[in-house]
């Protein structure tokens, strides 16, 4: 894996602020969604720097009641330590959720529905999402701005191109973006800047018995991988050999084929 040098990781982090600062000039009402993990937390770092210390929007957990303990202690003590306008939105039972979906993709789709809740009740018309090209397929033909229907719905044959960072921020009434300010980052990009700018992490990312979480998720659909990676330091090494999938531990990305896509054609982040 080629080596970020310090004048890249510089530039990615400039391309993030200026996405971030044209969505909060462009786009209102504006809201952020926060996982409590790496990216999403370097994201916030990242919103931090580009509006001098605070973040102007309100930054959401889409809670389904199902994070680990660790996640809910790290949220409400980064959330004190930096003054986050933090909005917990409970999700919807599993039981409104589309029965034809896999388990745990049923269970994942709790999100999606409590975003369309939320967009809905809050008129929202951009939602800030730290989603990477590089770890999925499916994300991989995203747009930076991305247009939505009222349903959360996305069109991947419809999106507008985004020649010379050209982007398109008007949509129909009812419609909304979904904004993603570190599309053009990979996982060893966030885990490098994640150590150089000593950005806080959920500890569960660490090795603790010959166990870790490379990505967090709720506790019914997400299990640790085998690592012994205890450091950032180790983390970046072992990225640097390893060919597991990021999402190895996402239960729902080994049940149905297309479940992950059907999730993210109906909304899901």
């Amino acid at each position: 894996m080629q080596e970020r040098s310090p004048s890249l990781l510089d530039e990615l982090e400039a391309r993030s602020i200026a996405i971030l600062r044209e969505a909060y000039f462009r786009v209102s009402p504006l809201m952020m969604l926060w996982s409590m993990g790496k990216d999403s937390t370097a994201l916030l770092w990242l919103a931090r720097k580009a509006f001098f210390g605070e973040v102007p929007f309100p930054v959401v957990l889409l809670d389904t009641e199902m994070e680990l303990p660790e996640v809910y202690r790290f949220r409400d003590e980064l959330a004190a330590a930096w003054k986050l306008d933090l909005k917990n939105e409970l999700c919807p039972p599993e039981a409104s959720i589309d029965p034809t979906l896999p388990p745990a993709a049923r269970a994942a789709g709790r999100k999606s529905a409590g975003l369309r809740a939320l967009i809905e009740r809050g008129k929202y018309r951009g939602v800030i999402v730290g989603i990477r090209r590089d770890e999925q397929a499916t994300r991989a033909k995203e747009r930076v701005f991305s247009p939505r229907a009222p349903d959360g719905t996305w069109d991947v044959k419809r999106q507008p191109a985004e020649l010379w960072d050209v982007y398109h921020t008007d949509v129909p009434d009812g419609h909304h973006l979904r904004i993603h300010p570190l599309l053009h980052w990979t996982e060893v990009d966030v885990w490098r800047y994640t150590q150089r700018e000593n950005i806080p992490i959920v500890p569960l990312y660490l090795a603790r018995d010959g166990k870790r979480y490379r990505s967090l998720g709720e506790k019914n659909i997400t299990v640790p991988i085998d690592s012994h990676a205890a450091t950032i330091a180790d983390i970046i090494a072992e990225l640097e050999t390893t060919t597991t999938s990021e999402r190895a531990g996402r239960v729902m990305d080994h049940e149905a084929e297309d479940a992950f896509e059907r999730l993210r054609t109906g909304g899901y982040m």
